[in-house]
């Protein structure tokens, strides 16, 4: 069985320009800083516009990312669950991802309660992405209050497990603590001498006894003014609302680039999700996820035990994979501009290091300074840009020299420079072309669930004005 989803990143739909800069050639937004500004509204727009499309074209799940403050246009999703919490207003059926949140700039608290929002008006259809965050310009703005900072990376890691473990905490206990490294919740001097807490807690059967919740504690002589502050009674625990309404809770799902990540992910039941490795170091990375998972007693949120190699599509478990496509057919598709809005992408990647990934599984990783062109992506069917038939040929390629049980794929279809229009017209044909043709290769695809949820509003009827 198969299941297709949709990666939008956020490129921008101003034309991609080629400027010489320091003796080489760079690629950026054809626009000044305030024309950025109005095609960041226009993304953020197409982006929820999209996910609606998407669902009604029959894609199982829309992934979103989280980037910030990029005025040279490879990509920009503020708030991915946002984004979501619009699509799930207008859609009933398709999962709702993100690859990823970058928990590393969250309070996990506020992500938590965030995300189980979306699970909730969405009917159960989150599907939670986190990550780890590697660009200094986010990671320095946002991680510096928690100390995440990717320029210590065992830092940054040591904040983001211990974040997953305490929204774990919050989306399954009814009340809790966490006293970690990184977080005390609540903190130890939280003073709490609320009557109506001490009141509901004093119940027999509520879940949990005063004594657990607050310890009891006199007046504090040295404070004045309301009783819940004037107190030496202080909180212990403390509830948060709401949790996800799928149980234990919702699946999660992280990027995976290095084999420490990969292996943490399988370790812990995480879905892994893989953008631009060619296919011989995917099946290398999806090896390694499957040992690993073994070795660890394959772990599950719904202890499920083992599952499908690749993916299993009856337990929504293992590693999806996602390509650029650019169908060029019957007048659609502009392999030139395409080609542009490839280079815009990574001359913005390249610096960070990405290039290294594009190697073959038995080759060395490649010059982290290298140039990355529109031409190595698709020689390495990274991007697949071309017929219809080549397109249905490369995905089936990935199926196969993967060793994918079930197949899990993500169509990758906005490009920078390219309008809304343009990049739905897109999705269109592969979702009336392409898509039939992959399903009925892969055996069919497994029936998501509907959202009961209704968040339809009757107008309120109007009265005669007296």
């Amino acid at each position: 069985m198969i299941e297709i989803g949709v990666f939008h990143n956020g490129a921008s739909d101003l034309p991609a320009k080629r400027l010489n800069y320091d003796g080489e050639q760079v690629v950026v937004n054809d626009g000044d800083l305030p024309a950025t500004h109005v095609a960041a509204q226009r993304i953020i727009a197409n982006q929820v516009r999209q996910g609606i499309l998407a669902d009604r074209l029959g894609f199982d799940y829309w992934f979103q990312t989280e980037h910030h403050f990029q005025p040279e246009g490879a990509e920009l999703s503020p708030n991915p669950l946002l984004s979501e919490a619009a699509i799930a207003s207008r859609t009933k059926r398709i999962r709702l991802a993100q690859a990823a949140n970058i928990i590393t700039w969250w309070h996990p608290i506020r992500i938590a309660e965030q995300a189980a929002m979306l699970d909730v008006i969405s009917g159960g259809r989150l599907e939670f992405g986190i990550g780890r965050g590697y660009q200094p310009r986010e990671n320095e703005t946002f991680g510096w209050a928690y100390g995440s900072t990717i320029q210590d990376q065992e830092r940054n890691r040591a904040y983001y497990e211990e974040a997953y473990e305490t929204i774990i905490k919050a989306w399954t206990q009814d009340s809790f603590a966490h006293h970690g490294e990184f977080m005390s919740l609540p903190p130890s001097y939280t003073k709490w001498n609320h009557k109506q807490t001490l009141a509901y807690f004093s119940q027999p059967d509520v879940g949990r006894s005063l004594e657990q919740v607050v310890k009891l504690g006199g007046p504090d002589m040295y404070s004045a003014g309301n009783p819940v502050q004037a107190t030496t009674t202080k909180l212990r625990e403390f509830s948060v609302y709401p949790q996800p309404l799928q149980k234990p809770y919702p699946q999660i799902w992280e990027p995976l680039t290095s084999p420490r990540s990969v292996r943490w992910a399988a370790e812990h039941g995480i879905n892994g999700y893989f953008i631009v490795e060619p296919n011989s170091r995917l099946r290398k990375n999806i090896d390694l996820y499957y040992e690993a998972a073994e070795q660890a007693g394959w772990p599950d949120r719904r202890n499920r035990g083992r599952f499908r190699r690749g993916w299993d599509a009856e337990k929504h478990r293992g590693v999806v994979t996602c390509r650029y496509i650019h169908v060029t057919e019957k007048g659609l598709g502009d392999l030139d501009r395409a080609a542009a809005a490839m280079e815009l992408q990574w001359d913005y990647y390249g610096p960070f290091g990405f290039a290294a990934v594009l190697a073959e599984a038995d080759e060395p990783f490649y010059d982290l300074n290298m140039k990355v062109t529109a031409e190595l992506l698709r020689q390495k069917k990274v991007a697949i840009h071309g017929s219809r038939q080549y397109v249905i040929d490369s995905i089936m390629e990935i199926k196969q020299r993967c060793g994918y049980d079930d197949f899990m794929f993500n169509a990758w279809f906005e490009l920078g420079g390219f309008s809304g229009a343009e990049i739905e017209a897109q999705m269109q044909y592969f979702a009336e072309e392409i898509m039939p043709v992959l399903r009925r290769e892969c055996g069919g695809s497994p029936d998501l669930p509907t959202s009961t949820v209704d968040l339809e509003i009757m107008a309120a009827p109007k009265t005669a004005m007296a």
